[in-house]
C-alpha cells in the first residue's frame, strides 16, 4: 500500500521510500563522577569513572536517504532487531502502520524496542522532506524551560546530605534553572527525604518550582504519604512515583491524590497508550508522563500529549534529547524540559556524541533557563560518529 505523503514525494522527485537498510551499533560510554554499582540509576560520585552501553541506530531506503537516531536503552536490541526487519522492503513513510503492526506482533512484551526504530523513522522523513521534526508536527516553540534534574545521592556523593541537595538548587538556580528536581537516596529513608524537600522549601521556594521523584525507592503507602506532606509543606510542584507499587496502581494514587496537597505524576512505568489511558481515567494521576525512548517513539509520545490535551490535563516528558526537544515543541499542554541527570559534581559523558553544538549539559543552558530545538532537517542534530566507531561493541546490521 502507498500513502499519499510517499505518492507525491516520488512523483516530485523519484525518490525510492523504500527501507533498505538497519544498522544498530553498541558502544561503551565513557562516565565520570558518577557511580551504577550501588544503582543502575546512577549515583552522584566524584572522581570515579564508569562507563554504560548506549544505542545508535541508522536507517537508509533506496534513494540513499538516511535516518540517524542515538538513545534509549541498550537491552531492547532484540525487540529492535525483530521489528527492523519487520519494515525491511517497506516504505519508511509507512511510520503509522509500523505502529499499529509491530506493537500487536510485541503484544506480550513492553515494547520499549520499537521506539528508536520510530524516532528514526521521523528523522529519515524531516531529512527527507527537508523539514524538522517540530514542524512537521505543528511547532510553536522555539526555545523550551527547563529543570534540573539530579542523580541520585549516596554515602560520599555530591549529594550525600539534604543540605546538599539545596545547595545545588541554589547553584542550579544562578545558572538560569528556574525549576528543580530531586532524586533523593535509594535506600527508602522517609526522614532524610522529608528533611532534603523541607530544605528545599525553604532555600528555594518561591524562587525555583520543585519537584521530587522517589522513583519507586519508599517501601509502603504510609512511607510515601509521609513524603508527600513533606512536599505539601515546601509547596512542591508535583510528587512522582512514590513508591514500590511502581506507579502502577490506580487505586493507591487516587487515595494519595485525596489526602495530599501536592500534584501526583505517574506514567514513566506504564506501557502502552491504552494502560496509560485507564490509569488516568481511573484518577491515579494529576501530571502524564510520556517518553518517546520508551513509549513507542515520536508517535506513541504524540498520541499520549493529545490524550492528556483532550481531558485537559498536562504531559511531561521524562528525560532528554532531541526527539524530546523536537515533541515538547509541538506540544501546547506541557511545562518543562527534563535537564537529567546533573549533579554537583558534573557527572556526565566523557565523550559526549554529539557535534555541531547540540547538548544537554547542565552547564549549557542559556541564562533564562532554556534550551533551544534544533531546527535542522529532522531531529536537527549531527552525531559524531567517530564516538560509535571507536569504542563499538556490536554492530548488526539488517538488510
Amino acid at each position: 500500500m502507498t500513502s499519499t505523503v510517499q505518492a507525491v514525494s516520488q512523483s516530485q522527485s523519484g525518490r525510492d521510500s523504500t527501507i533498505a537498510r538497519v544498522e544498530l551499533f553498541l558502544f561503551k560510554q565513557e562516565m565520570q563522577n558518577v557511580a551504577f554499582d550501588v544503582s543502575p540509576s546512577g549515583i552522584d560520585m566524584p572522581d570515579v569513572r564508569s562507563s554504560r552501553t548506549r544505542l545508535a541506530i541508522t536507517l537508509e531506503t533506496r534513494d540513499g536517504c538516511k535516518g540517524e537516531y542515538i538513545g534509549g536503552r541498550s537491552d531492547i536490541v532484540p525487540h529492535l532487531s525483530f521489528g527492523a526487519k519487520r519494515v525491511l522492503g517497506q516504505s519508511a513513510f509507512d511510520r503509522e502502520r509500523f505502529y499499529t503492526d509491530l506493537r500487536r506482533h510485541l503484544r506480550k512484551e513492553d515494547r520499549i524496542g520499537l521506539s528508536q526504530l520510530d524516532i528514526v523513522l521521523w528523522d529519515w522523513l524531516g531529512k527527507q522532506l527537508g523539514a524538522s521534526v517540530s514542524d512537521l508536527l505543528g511547532g510553536g516553540k522555539d526555545r523550551l524551560p527547563a529543570y534540573a534534574s539530579t542523580w541520585f545521592g549516596g554515602d560520599g556523593s555530591g549529594l550525600e546530605h539534604p543540605e546538599a541537595y539545596a545547595d545545588f538548587a541554589e547553584e542550579c538556580y544562578g545558572l538560569g534553572y528556574r525549576a528543580f528536581k530531586m532524586h533523593g537516596w535509594v535506600d527508602g529513608n522517609v526522614e532524610r527525604e522529608r528533611s532534603a524537600i523541607l530544605k528545599l522549601g525553604d532555600r528555594v521556594g518561591g524562587r525555583m518550582n520543585l519537584m521530587h521523584d522517589a522513583a519507586c525507592h519508599l517501601i509502603t503507602f504510609a512511607d510515601a504519604l509521609a513524603v508527600g506532606r513533606a512536599c505539601d509543606e515546601a509547596g512542591f510542584f508535583w510528587y512522582e512515583d512514590p513508591y514500590s507499587d511502581l506507579g502502577l496502581s490506580a487505586h493507591s494514587h487516587r487515595r494519595l491524590r485525596e489526602l495530599l496537597k501536592t500534584p501526583i505524576l505517574l506514567g514513566e512505568h506504564v506501557r502502552g497508550l491504552e494502560s496509560l489511558a485507564t490509569l488516568v481515567l481511573a484518577g491515579g494521576t494529576d501530571f502524564v508522563r510520556a517518553d518517546p525512548n520508551f513509549d513507542i517513539g515520536i508517535t506513541g509520545t504524540m498520541k499520549i500529549a493529545h490524550f492528556a490535551e483532550a481531558l485537559g490535563i498536562d504531559v511531561e516528558l521524562h528525560g532528554c534529547g532531541p526527539a524530546h526537544r523536537q515533541c515538547m515543541a509541538a506540544i501546547r499542554n506541557t511545562n518543562y524540559y527534563e535537564l537529567s541527570m546533573v549533579s554537583p559534581s558534573r557527572g556526565q559523558p566523557v565523550n559526549p556524541f554529539y557535534a555541531g553544538g547540540y547538548s544537554d549539559l547542565l552547564d549549557d543552558v542559556d541564562s533564562d533557563g532554556s534550551f533551544p530545538v534544533p531546527k535542522g532537517p529532522g531531529l536537527g542534530v549531527e552525531y559524531d560518529w567517530d564516538v560509535v566507531t571507536r569504542n563499538l561493541v556490536n554492530h548488526i546490521v539488517i538488510e
